[in-house]
């Protein structure tokens, strides 16, 4: 039986995490907005609010709880972080005060399984003490996140891999102390093991960042490349043999293992600021006023509120379904629904933020509120980790794979077939 319950002890877990969130975090969004300040560690003004901030979820026994027990983690289970999850998505800096920003979290969860025991002394462990941050170089410019288009390539001279090509929002490679990168190793090889995964240092020569590109959300303030995800040349980069992470020719399945917890925490994370535009929908309804009466006495206003409601917790239950099945159920056993989650967040976040906008009028459009950027943010996460259409895609030929034709001219649940049935069954109830 599917079950959601949680124990009180945990219950004042999340109760303790709701306040601090609220009190603590979102105070630094403000003071901090910038994406890139939530990633450079060398930002003393926000290091100094932020350092006491992490020592308090540590205090907590909150810190990293993504990771299992095996990395030092509290191992929580999949059902347990998305309610986590939901209380920091309020938040931009909330998951860097709680130890689980992406991508270090996935990466720290690579090298966990594919790292040396040098490379975890090295990377890893300040990766997860929150003193470093880290880079996912995959994407490249003439491909986007399809990697049977990619390019870029490795080869072997002595002991070393050589890396050379392009590559295109490698998020936060500025600030990063080493990138996981996808290259092409095996080009004969079948689709799917052409490509081999490095980890590369961030002071290895050859490193260029061509520009540092901006984003929909992001100030206008300032340069247009002084955003955090790179357009970026390997010009033959040069890293030891044992910088293979995984198998050669196995980057896919290695990716594979971050991508799926990643898609899904990003869900997690959206039902908390689509719960926070809400709250701002439903406090504007009871405190403006319009043709003699409040927002919240207008049906046009009740029907929006309603709608999101529900929007929300269909996409809360979705997730928590998948979150559940991850816990219970054989590997790869949830990634038809991580995929419907990931179909369902861009659709889910774009009506609510338009919504929760269009009730503010001319101030929800402003920048004086979080729903300009929550607005801008829709787009961004229905590409993040692969466009809406590849997961619909994704689902449907899980669902078509067990289909069988129907075996003669009409539906199997075709009604005249079925009377005639009907009525065989039980002729010999009938025949009076």
């Amino acid at each position: 039986m599917i079950d959601f319950s949680i124990e009180p002890e945990f219950k004042k877990k999340l109760d303790w995490m709701n306040s601090f969130v609220r009190e603590e975090c979102e105070m630094v969004d403000l003071l901090f907005p910038r994406a890139s300040d939530m990633y450079d560690v060398k930002n003393s003004n926000a290091r100094k609010i932020v350092r006491p901030l992490q020592q308090q979820v540590k205090d907590q026994e909150l810190w990293a709880c993504h990771l299992g027990p095996n990395l030092g983690g509290p191992g929580y289970g999949q059902v347990k972080l998305a309610l986590m999850n939901e209380i920091l998505g309020r938040s931009s800096w909330a998951p860097t005060i709680f130890g689980t920003q992406a991508p270090d979290t996935g990466n720290a969860e690579i090298l966990a399984m594919f790292g040396t025991e040098e490379q975890k002394e090295k990377y890893l462990k300040p990766l997860m003490d929150g003193d470093i941050v880290s880079c996912f170089s995959m994407t490249e410019p003439q491909a986007g996140a399809d990697p049977l288009e990619f390019e870029c390539k490795a080869w072997q001279e002595g002991n070393e891999w050589v890396i050379d090509g392009y590559k295109w929002f490698s998020s936060n490679a500025r600030y990063a102390e080493f990138l996981i990168v996808m290259a092409v190793t095996n080009p004969d090889n079948a689709p799917h093991e052409r490509m081999s995964m490095f980890l590369v240092d961030a002071k290895t020569p050859g490193i260029e960042i061509i520009r540092n590109t901006k984003i929909m959300s992001d100030s206008p303030e300032n340069e247009i490349d002084d955003g955090i995800h790179a357009f970026m040349k390997y010009n033959q980069v040069r890293v030891p043999l044992d910088a293979m992470l995984g198998e050669q020719g196995g980057a896919f399945k290695v990716a594979q293992a971050r991508l799926g917890g990643g898609r899904i925490h990003h869900c997690m994370r959206t039902v908390g600021l689509l719960q926070r535009a809400l709250d701002m929908m439903v406090e504007r309804a009871v405190s403006r006023q319009t043709k003699g009466k409040l927002l919240s006495q207008h049906q046009f206003v009740q029907g929006m509120i309603a709608d999101t409601a529900v929007d929300i917790e269909q996409f809360r239950l979705l997730i928590l379904k998948a979150a559940w099945i991850i816990d219970n159920e054989p590997h790869g056993a949830a990634r038809t629904h991580i995929g419907m989650c990931k179909i369902q967040l861009g659709k889910v976040f774009y009506e609510v933020a338009k919504r929760a906008v269009h009730l503010h009028g001319s101030l929800g459009v402003s920048l004086e509120t979080p729903l300009a950027k929550m607005w801008a943010g829709a787009p961004t996460l229905a590409v993040a980790d692969g466009p809406t259409e590849v997961h619909q895609v994704q689902v449907a030929k899980a669902l078509l794979k067990n289909a069988t034709p129907a075996p003669g001219f009409f539906p199997t649940d075709h009604n005249l077939t079925r009377l005639e049935q009907a009525k065989k069954k039980f002729a010999h109830l009938l025949e009076d």
